[in-house]
């Protein structure tokens, strides 16, 4: 397992589909373990930031289960929200998601890579992200392609895992992702969950490390977003961001 955390670059799309593809039917409650049942606060927020303008047409990338798109769907007035994954199998759950909550006419999911986006110039008024620039190999490039499709004067909003700046919370946290995640994830989902379980620590901490956030900040800027903000949340360890498409 001590391999996974060291995928390069041009691999990452394929380590992303083959790490999620077993995971669909209890992805949503490994967010929450994570998150120590924070990732529903965290999303709230995001979602307010991408629902404040009251969009028309909202897209979601990297909404495997469709859990950002249906938060969306249900707190805008009659938003029509595009989720856009890469792996088939969290697709074909998020579709049975949006089926069982009856939103099959304001949701509609379709197969795609967040850094080759299907969709032409400024399609959309407001896009979120989520837990999506760690399995890209150009974060950069992945956020002015995310960019690009946004209208001017559209918000994106994005949310992401971050590794706390206080050093006791730090430890604290370092000491959860490394032994508690793997043995939990085993427990719990067997050996896919236990491999989830043994990358994802490392694999936030060399995110964090190679592109903090003030790097992340930059990156929007450069993009064309405006008036972009940061709010950490849960003693640092969730990351909210949002912004403005300059006009």
């Amino acid at each position: 397992m001590g391999g996974v955390a060291t995928v390069v670059p041009e691999d990452r799309n394929r380590f992303a589909q083959r790490l999620f593809a077993p995971l669909p039917r209890r992805y949503d409650r490994l967010a929450e373990w994570l998150s120590f049942g924070q990732n529903g606060r965290w999303r709230a927020v995001m979602v307010d930031h991408v629902v404040a303008g009251d969009p028309a047409r909202v897209l979601d990338v990297a909404s495997g289960t469709a859990g950002v798109a249906l938060a969306i769907a249900r707190r805008s007035s009659s938003a029509r929200v595009v989720g856009v994954d890469l792996t088939e199998a969290m697709l074909r759950r998020g579709g049975d998601n949006i089926a069982a909550a009856g939103m099959e006419r304001r949701i509609v999911l379709t197969l795609g890579r967040g850094e080759q986006l299907p969709f032409g110039d400024e399609t959309f008024d407001a896009l979120s992200f989520t837990y999506l620039l760690r399995y890209v190999a150009d974060p950069a490039a992945a956020v002015a392609e995310l960019a690009r499709v946004l209208r001017p004067g559209g918000v994106m909003a994005n949310l992401e895992f971050l590794v706390p700046a206080n050093p006791f919370w730090r430890w604290w946290w370092w000491l959860y992702t490394r032994l508690v995640l793997p043995v939990a994830g085993f427990a719990t989902g067997g050996r896919e969950w236990a491999r989830v379980g043994a990358f994802l620590g490392p694999s936030i901490s060399a995110h964090d490390r190679r592109y903090p956030v003030p790097w992340t900040v930059r990156a929007w800027e450069a993009a064309g977003m405006v008036d972009v903000g940061v709010r950490r949340m849960s003693l640092g360890g969730g990351l909210v961001m949002w912004g403005r498409k300059g006009d």
